[in-house]
């Protein structure tokens, strides 16, 4: 192909435009600006649309289902590369089927400690109850408290000390307290726990006044799960003397969705029959209605018996459909929060319960609340402050993820 030259036969540039062509380019542009009225009322319309807060809203949620979906790019992988992830994803598998083995041992180790724990957790019932008074020598406990004071005493703690300690014998003496044991140990604690304290209501503290142990029994293999005895002394509202809820645990990846797998799971919970006194089941109350006759318009009352809230319903926990298609969204929520609250005293309340009397182990979970969300924040500033300026080599926030 020749080479455009002009007039003076000098080589024109690819993508020089002569002055004739631009005059010629303007004039279709003119008339290029020149809109047919339907398609202009069409623009117009799109706008109004695209102004309308509901559909900008329904354009947002169909923008936010896309969120987490795949995105394409390991269908366009070549055939090779697609074989050796098919590779990988049977390696996974393997190693998934070897944590859950590797969970199992772990409760059998549990359950071997478990047994272990009973000497001392034996001891804790007796100086709950007050069959047991504890040796001088195992009262021997300085509390962070009483360093303060020594500290803020100086050289004179030891004498104030002793002295506060002569001034607190002579009360004692005087006071001629006759207290048992440490009264209402468990009622206190669950009060404490925010979990556990939604379900008391005013009504089930007189029973959990009598509640004196709660101890966690460890299933051996082949089962996998655990069973709280609630222990009780006699009392006016029930002749049991032990309630338990069995909780049932399984530690094997799903064959249809192995990938899935994060650990043993709760998969069901059984409670148990409480034997109440006549008049003193606080698990139901009774309900006066007034029915009108449509006929003859004459009334009258009926009673029906219905669900009262109580802590005790905890022993009366929904039941798992064995098609677990059938769980729809009210029973998935109730049976999470009791398996949430089955796994918190079965794991932190009965091993640290004198923690969780004194507010200790509240104070601690609390404390790493507040810490996680100061760095946070911490974060968060650093993103939206408008001052703020990267350091030397370090991209904005905004270009990170590219």
């Amino acid at each position: 192909m020749a080479d455009k030259t002009n007039e003076d036969g000098a080589p024109l540039i690819d993508g020089a435009v002569d002055i004739e062509a631009g005059a010629q380019g303007d004039t279709n542009s003119e008339e290029m600006d020149t809109v047919d009225p339907k398609d202009q009322a069409t623009l117009d319309l799109k706008k109004q649309v695209l102004q309308n807060p509901q559909v900008l809203a329904a354009l947002q949620e169909k923008l936010d289902s896309l969120i987490g979906q795949r995105s394409g790019y390991i269908d366009l992988l070549p055939p090779a590369v697609k074989r050796r992830i098919k590779a990988l994803k049977n390696y996974q598998v393997k190693q998934i089927q070897l944590e859950a083995k590797f969970y199992e041992e772990v409760h059998q180790l549990e359950c071997k400690y478990a047994r272990m724990y009973d000497e001392t957790y034996e001891k804790r019932k007796g100086v709950i109850t007050g069959q047991v008074e504890p040796t001088d020598s195992d009262c021997e406990w300085e509390s962070s408290e009483d360093e303060a004071d020594d500290e803020d005493a100086g050289g004179d703690g030891k004498e104030v000390k002793a002295l506060a300690e002569e001034v607190k014998n002579k009360i004692n003496l005087m006071d001629d307290d006759d207290t048992k044991g440490i009264p209402e140990f468990w009622l206190t604690i669950f009060k404490n726990v925010d979990l556990t304290a939604t379900m008391i209501q005013d009504h089930d503290d007189p029973i959990l006044k009598h509640l004196e142990d709660i101890r966690v029994i460890l299933h051996e293999s082949p089962e996998m799960g655990f069973t709280l005895e609630f222990h009780f002394t006699p009392n006016e509202f029930f002749t049991n003397k032990t309630l338990t809820k069995r909780y049932d645990m399984k530690s094997e990846p799903d064959e249809s969705d192995p990938f899935s797998f994060e650990g043993p799971e709760i998969v069901g919970a059984k409670g148990c029959k409480i034997d109440w006194k006549k008049g003193k089941d606080i698990t139901v109350k009774v309900i006066k209605k007034k029915q009108k006759h449509k006929g003859r318009g004459t009334t009258r009352q009926v009673t029906k018996t219905v669900t009262n809230d109580s802590f005790f319903n905890f022993f009366k926990p929904p039941e798992m459909p064995e098609d677990e298609t059938e769980i729809d969204e009210e029973l998935e929520e109730l049976l999470s929060a009791d398996f949430e609250i089955g796994h918190m005293i079965r794991e932190r309340i009965v091993p640290r319960a004198v923690l969780y009397f004194t507010g200790e182990a509240i104070e601690d979970e609390e404390f790493e609340e507040e810490e996680e969300e100061e760095e946070g924040d911490g974060e968060e500033d650093d993103d939206e402050d408008p001052d703020y300026q990267p350091k030397d080599g370090e991209k904005p926030a905004e270009c990170k993820s590219q």
